[in-house]
């Protein structure tokens, strides 16, 4: 379906100048995930591949934190500074309360804040996460560790993740699709292929004769889950519920009554990404401790292994996370209130539900539901392949796969209705400008 509408704008005078330049900021963004940090030894931060933080990192960076490029830190700043900024609008700080009112004026100056946090979000990132790697990668990942080293690759990696927000910046203005997710699409997109090569080589180079039906069976299992997982991924995103509203003060060819569309997953696949951190960071730090300080501490070892995905009470915790912040994220993304203050602002109203509290209460429990049923799904489809790793033995790159489809099928879902909508848009044009279309 991406493909076929992508085609389709290509073919389209209008639409094309959107779609290259796109592509163009896609391919500066892969350019720069080539370009190493000075400094850095990649040889000995290759052997923190099989690490759960780093795996989860190099997911976020569009596989630039593997070889600790200028852009390693990804977006995951730009995230979480977007949710700190939303969640000081919520009665927490007044000023980020009253810009959240301003319209236009009040969003630009919330944008520029979520820059200065993510400015300093990166340079707190930059420093630990080089330092951390540089304890537990056993010989070092810094050639030169001292002071100046450290914050000349603070500066870098910083200002590297601020010209990435910069680039998501500007597919959001002048090209399609969500900045942000387009370029982690991208970067998940261009590592298919090395992931192909190494299942390849595990199961049908290195294996003796005997163990090839094994291999076809486990391989063709694979193709068939993530056929599976795509197909009910890209219908559950497109699943929504419609909430009617109707209108008491209408406007000249305004419709009398509309509706309000709920996605069945309205947190999207943000629950993954920081339940996916939060699982593997203390684990990070964990190792951080054992490696600088030589502690063997009994009660580290099992609180390690505790919040490791490959024992039970780490997936369950994985769980617990994932609805925690698919419950939260939705009501940060949907906020009831404010939601009941525009509707009785416009003069709209749900049919049988009064305006105001009664309307946020009524918002509040569909969002719920719809919380309930998209965590659960959400959860499936995570730990699926984390399970069947677990069972199977498969490689550490299968049990990230259903994290990596659930944002591959969101993004491209997306971007094809963004582009779909472009595409009417200008036949409509051209219909009431009396133009012939191509």
């Amino acid at each position: 379906m991406f493909f076929k509408v992508l085609i389709q704008g290509l073919r389209d005078k209008g639409v094309r100048p959107t779609i290259l330049f796109t592509l163009l900021i896609l391919f500066v963004f892969r350019l720069g995930t080539h370009i190493t940090v000075p400094g850095i030894n990649v040889e000995n931060l290759n052997k923190l591949g099989d690490m759960p933080f780093f795996s989860m990192m190099n997911l976020m960076s569009g596989n630039a934190m593997k070889s600790y490029s200028l852009f390693a830190l990804g977006v995951t700043p730009y995230i979480t500074a977007s949710i700190i900024v939303q969640l000081l609008q919520m009665d927490i700080v007044p000023k980020f309360v009253e810009w959240s009112k301003q319209g236009d004026v009040g969003r630009r100056k919330l944008n520029q804040a979520t820059r200065y946090f993510t400015l300093i979000l990166s340079m707190l990132q930059s420093i630990g996460i080089t330092a951390g790697f540089q304890a537990m990668s056993g010989s070092g990942i810094v050639n030169n560790p001292n002071v100046q080293t450290y914050i000349m690759i603070a500066v870098l990696l910083t200002t590297g993740s601020l010209v990435v927000c910069w680039l998501g910046e500007l597919i959001n203005a002048k090209g399609f699709g969500s900045g942000i997710s387009m370029l982690i699409f991208a970067g998940i997109i261009s590592s298919i292929p090395s992931s192909i090569y190494s299942i390849y080589n595990t199961y049908f180079v290195n294996v003796r004769p005997d163990q090839l039906p094994t291999s076809y069976a486990i391989v063709g299992g694979l193709i068939v889950a993530s056929v599976l997982i795509m197909y009910l991924v890209t219908w559950f995103m497109g699943a929504i519920r419609k909430i009617p509203i109707q209108y008491t003060k209408l406007t000249q060819g305004a419709p009398a009554s509309s509706y309000l569309p709920f996605s069945v997953n309205p947190a999207g696949v943000i629950p993954i990404i920081f339940a996916g951190a939060l699982v593997t960071v203390p684990a990070t730090v964990i190792q951080f401790i054992q490696h600088s300080k030589g502690s063997s501490a009994g009660w580290l070892n099992t609180l390690q292994n505790a919040l490791n995905t490959k024992t039970w009470t780490g997936l369950v915790f994985y769980a617990l996370l994932i609805t925690l912040f698919s419950f939260f994220y939705a009501f940060v993304n949907i906020n009831p209130e404010k939601l009941s203050e525009n509707l009785q602002k416009q003069g709209g109203y749900i049919p049988s539900v009064r305006p105001g509290k009664p309307t946020e209460k009524y918002v509040s429990g569909i969002l719920i539901r719809l919380s309930t049923v998209g965590s659960i799904f959400l959860t499936i489809v995570t730990l699926s392949p984390i399970i069947a790793s677990n069972l199977f033995g498969l490689p550490q790159i299968i049990s990230l796969g259903g994290t990596s489809l659930m944002i591959v099928v969101q993004v491209a879902v997306a971007a094809s209705r963004q582009l779909e909508g472009r595409l009417n848009k200008n036949k409509y044009t051209g219909f009431m400008d009396g133009t012939v279309l191509d």
